[in-house]
C-alpha cells in the first residue's frame, strides 16, 4: 500500500476508529481506551488488550525514514534484545514488526513499567555507562547500510535553509539571531564527521529515552538510531557547570569501559554535537509548524523572548567550541 504523503499530511486522520482497526488488522484487540504519550514526530497510544497486558503502538510519521529504515531499526532492537540488553522492542505481528494499514505504518511495542532515569545520582549515571557499553559494543559487529550518518553536510544546509525561511522569528530579532547563528555553522562546517569512527547509535539517549524500574535500566525509541561516534551517546547525559559535567563524565565512563574501550579523542566532539542540536531542534520545530500539535505544544517558538534566548545560548556555544574539550580523570 502506498504511503501517504508528507506534503498537506496530519494525523488528524489517525481516529480511534481507525487505530482500533489497525490493530484488529494484526489480531491485536483493545479492551481499554487509548492514551496518548508524549510524542510529536510520530503519534503513540498506550492501551489494554483482551488478553489483559498492556501495549503501546507507534504510527509512524510518513517520509521521514523509509520503510527499510524502519526495518533495519527494528533488527538493530532485536540484536540488542537477544544480546540481554534492556531494550524494548517491536513485536512482530501478521509476519512483519512494521504492519501498514490505510497508508499508515505502525508498530507494536510491550508496555514497560518505570520512571525517569535521575541523572544526578551516581548509581544511575554509572548503571547508564555500563548499557551504553554493551550497547555499543553490539553497534560495532556491523554497520547500518539504510540509516544515514548522525551529522552530513547536507542537514546543515537543510536546516539553515528552513530557518532563514521561518516566518516565526520576529523582525527584530532576525538579524541578531543570523548574525551568531551563521558564525556557528561556519564552525560546524569545518566538522567532517566522515573521519570519525562511526558505529550504530542509540542516537538519542537522554532521560525521556530512558527507564529506571525494578530491573534496572531499560532503554526505549530507538527511532533516531544512526551511524555516528560512541560519544553522542554520552555527551547528553552531561548538565550543569564544567565542573558537574566532569563528574558526570567520569562516571558515565566508568561504566561504559567495564564493557567497552572509550575513545578520548571523542570528547572533543561534544561541542560540535550540542551545537547541531541545538540547530537541528529549532529547524524541527520550524519544520513541523504545520502540524496543529506543535502550535499548542510550543506556543513560545513564535515569542520574541525564545528568540533572544537563543541568540544568547548561540553565543555561549560559539565561545564553547575555543575552550579546551572535558577531560577524564588521570588513568585514562
Amino acid at each position: 500500500m502506498s504511503e501517504l504523503s508528507q506534503q498537506d499530511f496530519s494525523f488528524q486522520g489517525l481516529t480511534p476508529d481507525l487505530i482500533m482497526d489497525a490493530l484488529e488488522s494484526v489480531d491485536v484487540w483493545p479492551e481499554s481506551g487509548l492514551l496518548a504519550l508524549n510524542s510529536y514526530e510520530n503519534r503513540v497510544y498506550q492501551f489494554i488488550a483482551a488478553n489483559n497486558k498492556r501495549y503501546v503502538v507507534k504510527f509512524y510519521r510518513p517520509e521521514r525514514w523509509t520503510d527499510a529504515q524502519i526495518l533495519e531499526e527494528h533488527s538493530f532492537t532485536k540484536e540488542l534484545l537477544e544480546a540481554e540488553i534492556p531494550v524494548v522492542a517491536p513485536l512482530e505481528l501478521a509476519g512483519s514488526t512494521l504492519p501498514h494499514y490505510k497508508g499508515y505504518r505502525f508498530a507494536v511495542f510491550n508496555s514497560v513499567g518505570g520512571r525517569a532515569l535521575e541523572a544526578d545520582q551516581e548509581e544511575h549515571l554509572f548503571q547508564l555507562g555500563r548499557q551504553i557499553g554493551r550497547l555499543h559494543m553490539v553497534g560495532k559487529a556491523r554497520p547500518f547500510k539504510e540509516r544515514p550518518l548522525l551529522f552530513m553536510p547536507q542537514d546543515l544546509i537543510d536546516a539553515e535553509a528552513t530557518l532563514t525561511e521561518c516566518s516565526l522569528i520576529p523582525q527584530a530579532m532576525r538579524t541578531p539571531f543570523f548574525t551568531i547563528f551563521r558564525h556557528v555553522v561556519d564552525r560546524l562546517k569545518d566538522f567532517d564527521i566522515k573521519q570519525v569512527n562511526s558505529i550504530r547509535l542509540h542516537g538519542d539517549c537522554h532521560v525521556g529515552n530512558l527507564l529506571w524500574g525494578d530491573q534496572g535500566l531499560t532503554f526505549v525509541d530507538l527511532d533516531d538510531c544512526r551511524q555516528g561516534p560512541a560519544i553522542q551517546d554520552l555527551w547528553m547525559m552531561l548538565s550543569g557547570d564544567r565542573y558537574a559535567q566532569q563528574l558526570q563524565l567520569d562516571t558515565l565512563v566508568d561504566g561504559y569501559d567495564e564493557f567497552a574501550s572509550f575513545d578520548t579523542k571523542e570528547l572533543a566532539l561534544i561541542e560540535p554535537l550540542r551545537a547541531w542540536r541545538i540547530i537541528q531542534y529549532m529547524a524541527w520545530l520550524a519544520k513541523r509548524w504545520q502540524d496543529p500539535a506543535f502550535p499548542r505544544s510550543f506556543s513560545w517558538f513564535a515569542e520574541e523572548a525564545y528568540w533572544e534566548r537563543q541568540v544568547l545560548t548561540l553565543k555561549e556555544q560559539l565561545a564553547a567550541f575555543d575552550e579546551s574539550p572535558l577531560s577524564l580523570q588521570p588513568g585514562y
